[in-house]
């Protein structure tokens, strides 16, 4: 799943206007970016191969240290109690704890059976929603649109400018998931940690940004 993990980024600032809309995108997608380190050091792996859409080519033979249950919750306890530490406030630290670990739940949907528990375990499950394309356009890209209509009437925009920076920054997400879901895979396996790496920088970027931009509404001030 991919504008999934950035939903529940949309939904939990509506939920805690308090955090910003970086952090939570962030939190949100701390398991790939853990992911990309991960392989660059070739502590994780996955295959590649023939055929349209993450869902059919993306094998993921050994993820346990990104995006198992029990780490994705390690990497939950970590994220939160260093926003703890860091802001004082301990409902933004449960919120942060919960969108971490709700990369892996999306995951368990959106995966075939290759999600971990832990590390060392052999027990691995998922969903497989993404062999579907029309249900991956029905569940996740329903949940997408609610994320941000929800998004949309809990903020408003400071600015045109800011209203650019929003709204450019969606369509350009939703482009780079349908291509995820739909299209072939990279043609480069090794550069595609490197790249994914530089796609989900930009994107906690954009969030850090938009979030200058965009203010509560009085009803969620």
């Amino acid at each position: 799943m991919l504008i999934g993990h950035y939903a529940v980024g949309l939904i939990a600032k509506r939920a805690e206007p308090r955090i910003n809309l970086g952090t939570l995108v962030l939190a949100a997608m701390f398991a790939d970016f853990a992911w990309c380190v991960f392989m660059f050091f070739g502590l994780e792996h996955v295959q590649l191969k023939s055929g349209m859409g993450a869902g059919n080519y993306l094998c993921a033979t050994n993820i346990a240290m990104s995006h198992s249950l029990l780490m994705d919750a390690v990497w939950a306890t970590l994220l939160a109690s260093a926003y703890l530490l860091w802001r004082h406030y301990p409902r933004g630290a449960l919120v942060i704890f919960l969108v971490v670990l709700s990369h892996w739940l999306l995951g368990f949907v959106s995966h075939r059976p290759d999600m971990p528990i832990a590390p060392g375990m052999h027990t691995y499950v998922g969903l497989g929603l993404w062999k579907s394309i029309p249900a991956t356009l029905l569940v996740e890209g329903g949940f997408w649109c609610l994320a941000i209509i929800l998004y949309v009437r809990a903020t408003r925009s400071k600015s045109l400018p800011g209203t650019f920076v929003f709204w450019s920054g969606i369509i350009l997400l939703t482009s780079v998931w349908f291509s995820n879901i739909a299209g072939p895979p990279p043609q480069n396996p090794k550069t595609a940690p490197f790249a994914s790496l530089i796609v989900f920088s930009l994107t906690v970027a954009w969030a850090y940004w938009v979030n200058r931009f965009r203010a509560a509404r009085p009803a969620f001030a």
